[in-house]
């Protein structure tokens, strides 16, 4: 286990190749995919399963209330968006 510092971990979205306007929170990586923010776990498994074409990874962007952790009154739908390495993005599902 390594310890990585803010200035680290803020340069990680980036790395990723995480477009700037699908940034968020959180990046973690899942097997060849980057997750970026709150995505639900039952979207990344679908990812996981049918493995889009080009999709390098999927953001919650904003922290979105109602998404897993930022759960709370007057819960609004959001996009969960796919993306690939060109930068460009698609809706992938939508909570």
């Amino acid at each position: 286990r390594s310890v990585m510092d803010q200035a680290e971990l803020d340069k990680m979205a980036p790395r990723q190749k995480v477009p700037p306007n699908l940034r968020s929170c959180h990046t973690a990586v899942v097997g060849k995919y980057v997750i970026e923010g709150h995505v639900p776990a039952d979207v990344v498994r679908q990812l996981l399963k049918e493995a889009p074409a080009g999709v390098i990874g999927l953001s919650a962007p904003n922290m979105p209330v109602g998404s897993p952790g930022m759960e709370g009154p007057n819960a609004q739908p959001y996009p969960i968006m796919a993306f690939k390495a060109d930068g460009s993005s698609y809706e992938y599902a939508r909570r």
